[in-house]
């Protein structure tokens, strides 16, 4: 219930922090503030256990830090971009259902109409999640990081037929968001690989 309240208060704002309320007597008082969930750890051995359980889970489900880092001691370049948001759904992603909507889905048009689509698989074959980059990988291949400011870092996973230049599709978890997103042209920062 804590993690998945982080979890949730992550996608709005930045986890806090993490305070020592108190010292006495080796016994530690750890308040791990969540917006305006609090939870008190009281003993010094469970808060030795909880705090590497709930530090480590909450880095492993990426609440508690980003799964992508910049590379270290790589030199960041500035370039302008146009960028947009799109989801895993049919009109971001050029597929339909067969057999009346309820089939297994195609790509709706371009030179693999028809053909079986794998939705939610990247064109170098991870699946999407937040962080995840369209580009054209002409100028930004594979495995490229970048940071867009409202966004974060993401690494380039993915292509597309419209993405020509310096035009970068940001990854989002519903349709909503990345309409929300809508189309920015902005400065970011790129690590090539």
């Amino acid at each position: 219930m804590i993690i998945a309240a982080a979890c949730r208060l992550r996608l709005r704002s930045t986890f806090d922090r993490i305070y020592i309320l108190e010292f006495a007597k080796s016994v530690w008082n750890i308040g791990i503030v969540l917006g305006d969930y609090a939870v008190r750890l009281t003993s010094f051995y469970y808060n030795a256990l909880a705090g590497l359980a709930i530090t480590s889970l909450l880095g492993c489900s990426g609440c508690y830090y980003d799964r992508i880092q910049p590379p270290p001691n790589a030199k960041a370049h500035v370039i302008v971009v146009e960028a947009t948001g799109y989801c895993n759904c049919g009109k971001c992603c050029g597929w339909e259902r067969t057999f009346f909507g309820l089939g297994h889905p195609v790509y709706s048009s371009g030179p693999n109409k028809g053909k079986p689509k794998r939705v939610g698989v990247t064109a170098s074959g991870t699946t999407t999640q937040h962080g995840t980059i369209a580009a054209d990988t002409t100028k930004l291949p594979f495995g490229t990081v970048v940071y867009v400011p409202g966004y974060g870092y993401g690494r380039v996973e993915d292509r597309g037929g419209a993405i020509k230049g310096n035009k970068l599709d940001l990854w989002f978890s519903s349709h909503e968001k990345a309409l929300r997103w809508g189309r920015k042209k902005m400065k970011v920062k790129v690590w090539l690989r």
